[in-house]
């Protein structure tokens, strides 16, 4: 066997690395293209999910990937060089986390003149500054905050503010849900007298806005300024028929409290894993009888099914908290048995009721997805076929494509001055008080001079 210097074995070591960086880049475009048009939305709950039950990722570097790609459609200069391998992938990471359009050029120049702890260092401190901006700014929205309420000299009461933009939503938020209720209980009075006012005015947005207001003010007083039990505000309670729940295409009702109707899978969902109440009719439509709620899964059953599962069971996910399926619903006569029961995550469990998904529990114990098309969908996905010399096959097709990569390519121009991260900052960050012209900064280390 033919003894390689250390020199010739650290080149080559450089020059495959290019190369990956190279094949990365390809990567990072086919996973960008892959999340824009949501083929991972098979099931899984994001993009990074996906990469992580077919390509093996750890889940942390799958976000990681998907967020390089993502940010790389916006940035043309840095996603070419990642390609032609002048920018490792580590140091294209790292300023994709601070790169604008408007400053990628500049921190191009960063990639291409120092090493990927140079890059790290610079990209820390113009995190640093881009936080303390960011801290000014919300200070002085924050101090700048005021409600001004005052009587005109008609008695009319003005209002004039200015919120922060978390409060503002918040108020945005619940004007919406005010005006709703005012829009619902006009719509109420109006199908119960049969007569509608058409000479009436429909209010402007504005009238609505301050009827919404008032609202919001009366409610407040009226519960005491309490936001209620956690439990209360966000309960959601469903009527509906057995006869639905047990087949969906059966006539009869899915409604929410309010009246809007929902579909019967998504009843169906929702009774897996809830508080039930039965409600008796008699032909008329009157209740005749009322029985005590009750648990869907009691809580001893729920403690064993956490027990069994250890999260979501549907393939590739594992979250560790979720609501129990019936695999067979109980509303067809499937028992609320630990055999009848999987754990799902919300998502999949809507995948599973809404989606068209389907799941069997197996003579041997295991369980059993399907996709909507009836394929199965497997714990562990098929792993791809490699060559036997994926390097030589890696080599020639980016000949093929007209790289010409070899153990200098992604070699940064640093000549071992020390890094002044202050200074580069100062020159680089468009914050930045100093003038020191940008050409320096991308002249640098030709002139010998240290970025920071």
């Amino acid at each position: 066997m033919e003894t390689l210097s250390l020199d010739q074995l650290g080149d080559e070591i450089a020059e495959l690395s290019a190369h990956l960086d190279a094949a990365t880049a390809r990567l990072l475009d086919l996973i960008r293209e892959f999340d824009a048009r949501g083929g991972w939305n098979n099931g899984f709950s994001c993009c990074a999910a996906w990469l992580t039950w077919r390509v093996g990722l750890a889940p942390g570097a799958a976000r990681e990937h998907v967020r390089v790609a993502r940010a790389l459609g916006a940035l043309p200069l840095l996603a070419q060089a990642l390609a032609r391998a002048e920018l490792s992938y580590s140091k294209v990471r790292a300023l994709t986390r601070v790169a604008t359009p408007e400053t990628e050029e500049r921190l191009l120049a960063v990639g291409h003149a120092g090493t990927t702890e140079h890059v790290e260092r610079i990209v820390r401190g113009w995190r640093r500054v881009d936080r303390e901006a960011e801290a000014r700014e919300a200070a002085r929205q924050h101090a700048s905050r005021a409600l001004h309420v005052y009587l005109d000299t008609d008695g009319a009461v003005t209002v004039r503010g200015r919120l922060t933009p978390e409060i503002g939503a918040l108020l945005v938020q619940a004007l919406t849900a005010a005006r709703e209720a005012l829009y619902q209980q006009a719509h109420a009075e109006d199908a119960g007298t049969g007569a509608i006012d058409v000479s009436a005015d429909t209010p402007t947005m504005a009238q609505q806005q301050a009827d919404a207001l008032a609202l919001l003010a009366e409610t407040a007083l009226h519960h005491g300024i309490d936001p209620g039990a956690p439990g209360e505000r966000y309960q959601v309670v469903v009527h509906v028929d057995a006869e639905v729940l047990a087949d969906a295409d059966q006539p009869g009702q899915s409604v929410l409290e309010d009246g809007a109707r929902v579909p019967a899978g998504t009843s169906q969902r929702l009774a897996c894993d809830a508080s039930r109440v039965v409600m008796r009719h008699d032909r008329d439509g009157r209740v005749v009888e009322v029985d005590a709620r009750t648990r869907t899964i009691p809580p001893a059953l729920r403690r064993a099914l956490h027990h069994r599962d250890r999260g979501c069971r549907f393939p590739g996910c594992g979250v560790r908290f979720g609501q129990g399926h019936h695999i067979r619903h109980w509303a067809q006569g499937g028992p609320t048995t630990l055999s009848n029961l999987a754990m799902l995550c919300r998502r999949h469990h809507r995948a599973v009721h809404e989606e068209g998904y389907t799941l069997d529990r197996q003579p041997d114990g295991e369980l059993q997805f399907r996709r909507p098309d009836g394929r199965p969908l497997p714990d562990v996905p098929r792993p791809p076929e490699v060559p036997d010399d994926p390097v030589t096959l890696l080599r020639a097709r980016h000949d093929a494509q007209g790289l010409r990569i070899d153990a200098r390519t992604s070699t940064p121009g640093w000549l071992g001055e020390r890094l002044d991260v202050g200074w580069a900052i100062d020159v680089l960050h468009p914050l930045a008080r100093s003038a020191a012209p940008i050409e320096w900064a991308c002249n640098w280390p030709a002139r010998h001079h240290s970025i920071t």
